[in-house]
């Protein structure tokens, strides 16, 4: 009778395990108002490249992405000589202009395309793909296949391996992308371009001496690169680099974590609350992106016992009542956009549907899914859950 007892509890127990596993978020009928509201603003956007804004300080030519880093300023001792570092603090002066127009074109793919993808309305696609041969396609709008320019310092770098980060905006591109092939809406000439244009990419971030920095940075820019890369790689096909990049989310990115959950490299910086939902969101997209129904990255632990639950555990009562945040010893307000966070970010919907956590997706549903300030859509790269259903 005993043994009989412990089988039926053995047995309910795997049962309510199932039944969390298979909690999910109905995104398509939640987002749609949202998408299509997007989209029917967007398909009035002519595209914009690069090369509509030129600047002298641009060591490159008019396709060569340029920008200043964001946290150097003039340095009072020296106004004429190489900028320094403030962590954490904006210069409002710095070239930005390329990275604005790179993020405009990023939320305006991707929800066109999620607006195909609901409707199966052309227009959307038709506006999508414009955007997309102008960036990577066209010779006259087109912007190289390179970051050496990206986050320099004025009178000191001209580029920087930390500019890497600025491309992270290109995933849900290469989403969009993906989805477009599979959905015939891209021309042989234009899925050829952009083909080459991301070979061209991967390549760069592969072999330049900026990509291997950044890809072993040991922090968020590491976590990044690695996104992009097994992003690319996967919407071009290529398994081989695929496998790395999950790899090296086993054996390099969640080791950053620590055994509470958290990233010590985050929270040391002047916005580490910000910093930490930025590293989560991004480590948590690369499982997403990478996992296989045989390889299943929310599933993986190190062995010495880290994996990807802990880490939403640790932020979870952090976003729930951000109050607790300061509460913790020592703890100050971020120096900049404390009052902006947190939003709705990828973490909360996909390790709650990973995990079969309710209060995860709950979260979710409550955040800000629109929000305009645009230092916190640089810090949101992926904004439209549709394309990943």
């Amino acid at each position: 009778m005993r043994k009989r007892a412990i089988l039926a509890a053995l047995f309910l127990g795997v049962t309510a395990l199932a039944a969390r596993a298979v909690v999910r978020v109905d995104v398509k009928t939640l987002d749609r108002d949202r998408v299509l509201a997007a989209a029917a603003e967007y398909l009035a956007e002519k595209p914009v490249t690069l090369t509509a804004f030129p600047t002298a300080r641009n060591p490159g030519g008019p396709h060569d992405y340029f920008s200043d880093s964001d946290y150097f300023w003039p340095d009072p001792k020296n106004p004429e000589g190489p900028y320094v570092q403030r962590d954490g603090q904006s210069n409002p002066a710095n070239f930005t202009a390329h990275r604005h127009a790179l993020i405009r074109m990023s939320l305006w793919v991707p929800a066109l395309t999620s607006a195909w993808k609901l409707t199966g309305e052309e227009k959307f696609s038709a506006q999508a793909v414009a955007h997309l041969r102008a960036w990577f396609v066209d010779e006259a709008t087109r912007m190289n296949p390179n970051l050496q320019y990206s986050q320099a310092v004025r009178n000191k770098y001209t580029g920087r391996c930390y500019g890497i980060i600025d491309t992270l905006h290109l995933v849900e591109v290469a989403r969009s992308i993906e989805l477009l092939r599979e959905g015939q809406q891209l021309a042989p000439r234009d899925d050829a371009g952009l083909r080459q244009w991301f070979t061209a990419y991967v390549q760069w971030l592969r072999e330049s001496e900026f990509g291997k920095k950044e890809g072993a940075g040991g922090n968020n820019h590491e976590t990044c690169y690695w996104l992009q890369v097994g992003m690319f790689a996967r919407m071009l096909g290529d398994q081989a680099l695929v496998a790395e990049a999950r790899q090296h989310f086993k054996e390099k990115l969640l080791p950053m974590m620590d055994a509470n959950g958290g990233f010590p490299r985050e929270l040391k910086r002047t916005k580490p609350y910000g910093y930490s939902l930025f590293q989560l969101d991004q480590i948590v997209m690369v499982a997403k992106v990478l996992s296989t129904p045989e390889d299943n990255l929310f599933a993986y632990t190190t062995p010495d016992g880290r994996n990807l639950r802990q880490a939403l555990a640790f932020m979870y009562p952090f976003v729930q009542d951000k109050a607790q945040w300061l509460a913790r010893p020592g703890t100050q307000p971020d120096v900049m956009y404390w009052e902006n966070w947190p939003v709705r970010s990828c973490a909360w919907l996909y390790g709650g549907e990973a995990y079969g956590e309710q209060k995860y997706l709950e979260l979710w549903q409550r955040l800000n899914a629109n929000p305009k300030v645009m230092e916190v859509l640089r810090n949101l790269p992926i904004r439209q859950p549709v394309l990943w259903e």
